[in-house]
């Protein structure tokens, strides 16, 4: 039985005023607190606390950390920084040269040690004498092209492989037993053709692993202060397994260098002339 109209208002005063629920309010059914919004609202979405901040992805599994990542030393187009074994390598380019070439060959000689020599073909052609001591005491030659041409890359494949022929004659001529199992590209400006013309001669492609910059005379100087830099660096730098790039032609501050390197790098290093045939392997 429905209540009288003045009946019922006045029992909705009364709850009110009590602080209950009103009838309308009643008949409303209640939302559960953990129940989610409906699919038509899009509230603000809150800031998520520090303590809340998602962690970073995590690493695949098995695969390495970019710290413990094997390390690889490959020059330019593919050519050799390092020999491949415990022995570090000395290098002088550029020669021969009467200035400084002997004085470089007497070092290595009283401290019985061997390098490689990566000479001009136009020098060769002019000190054959060089040549044939350099090959009589036992080095290893390296081809430096012709007239140390820095853009010897960018010529097509005849001329490169005309200019790399006719140094390996010059060092022939002067020493007809000679070998010339390296390649070394003037400046370091090796490319993949470059690399490949020069396999397909016999002859590996070296770059280096340490460089003292013994030409930089505007940024190093000359005298005391290029010596020290030649010293200095060589030193932090060197390890086993390193090619050494130095110059024998015009530089008689790397000379000065190597009557104090020398001695430095052999009681520390097994100092050797680069495999005659050739053969390196990858660091």
């Amino acid at each position: 039985m429905r209540p009288a109209p003045m009946l019922l208002a006045c029992l909705t005063l009364l709850l009110a005023a009590c602080g209950g629920p009103t009838p309308s309010q009643v008949a409303q059914p209640s939302k559960s607190p953990t129940s989610g919004p409906s699919p038509a609202s899009s509230p603000s979405p809150s800031p998520v606390p520090p303590s809340a901040t998602p962690p970073s992805p995590a690493r695949t599994s098995g695969s390495p950390r970019a710290s413990s990542a094997p390390k690889t030393h490959v020059g330019p187009g593919g050519s050799f920084m390092m020999t491949g074994t415990p022995g570090v390598a000395l290098t002088f380019d550029d020669g021969p040269y009467p200035e400084n070439t002997p004085q470089i060959l007497d070092l290595l000689r009283s401290n019985g040690i061997k390098a490689t020599f990566c000479v001009l073909g136009r020098n060769a052609h002019t000190y054959p004498d060089l040549i044939r001591r350099i090959h009589n005491e036992g080095h290893t030659f390296c081809n430096h092209t012709w007239r140390h041409d820095m853009e010897l890359r960018n010529r097509d494949e005849g001329a490169i492989r005309d200019d790399l022929s006719a140094t390996i004659n010059a060092i022939r001529e002067a020493a007809p037993e000679a070998k010339v199992p390296y390649f070394r590209a003037p400046g370091g400006y090796f490319d993949n053709k470059l690399v490949r013309i020069a396999a397909d001669m016999g002859m590996t492609s070296i770059y280096w692993h340490v460089d003292p910059r013994d030409w930089d005379v505007n940024k190093y100087g000359r005298g005391q202060t290029m010596v020290d830099h030649i010293v200095s660096t060589v030193k932090q730098n060197a390890r086993p397994g390193s090619i050494v790039l130095s110059h024998d032609n015009l530089k008689p501050d790397t000379v000065t260098a190597y009557k104090t390197l020398i001695p430095w790098l052999k009681a520390r290093f097994t100092l050797i002339a680069l495999p005659p045939e050739g053969q390196l392997v990858r660091a």
